[in-house]
């Protein structure tokens, strides 16, 4: 439990620092970044919606390695922090879609559409619920930590198709706005955006720490009464 209980002394900075970042990044969105050319004034929903994205991806890859590490380890702290992952990563999943939808309503004249990198990430949020069920199911600590893990490893598939779907078929979503050729956004939008994106990640690290450390007590509740009604019945 080292890796949980040390975090929980830089913790608290870590969320008074996504604070400040988002903050920046929510004045350098709505006030420094001009409208853009072409989408308007409802093109600034991607500096949150985009960060979103990032961000719920990365939730699902902590857990992934959180999960090898716990099978490869057997250390409870990886499947305390896989499980965090995911329950915080889901949050920003559905705020992620919900906003994407806000969007294409204005832009494709749609709440929903069935476009591949949508339908594939909102597969990513069935497989964050799914896990998240697969451990409410099951009692044994043991075994419900083991079926989470390849549960977790076997739904990371996800992601690489999510991020290969512009490619791979035909959408709506436009390709990375920064690739090998450079930038297809102006340098503001990409510092708003960039703000954003750090501010949703350390808020993320925070929720996820704060969750894991929480999982941590609980378990220690839990074993502790298990160890006063074995010792009632004897």
């Amino acid at each position: 439990m080292q890796i949980i209980l040390l975090s929980s002394r830089w913790r608290d900075g870590v969320g008074l620092i996504a604070l400040l970042v988002l903050c920046v990044g929510l004045y350098l969105s709505l006030v420094r970044t001009p409208a853009d050319y072409y989408q308007g004034e409802v093109a600034r929903i991607m500096n949150l919606h985009v960060p979103l994205v990032k961000t719920s991806l990365l939730a699902y890859f902590v857990a992934f390695v959180a999960s090898i590490l716990f099978l490869w380890k057997r250390r409870a702290e990886f499947d305390f922090l896989a499980h965090a992952s995911i329950a915080v990563g889901a949050v920003f999943t559905v705020c992620a879609l919900l906003s994407g939808a806000i969007w294409g309503k204005p832009t494709w004249n749609a709440w929903w559409t069935w476009d591949a990198r949508l339908v594939s990430f909102a597969i990513l949020l069935l497989l964050m619920s799914g896990y998240l069920m697969l451990r409410s199911f099951i009692e044994d600590p043991d075994k419900q930590a083991r079926s989470a893990a390849v549960f977790a490893i076997i739904g990371f598939i996800d992601l690489p198709i999510i991020h290969l779907s512009v490619q791979w078929w035909r959408t709506l979503h436009q390709p990375a706005s920064f690739s090998a050729k450079g930038l297809s956004i102006s340098p503001e939008m990409m510092a708003a955006l960039m703000a954003m994106t750090m501010g949703m990640v350390l808020l993320y690290t925070y929720l996820t720490l704060l969750y894991a450390q929480r999982i941590h007590y609980r378990a220690l509740l839990d074993a502790e009464q298990e160890r006063k009604l074995r010792e009632a019945r004897l």
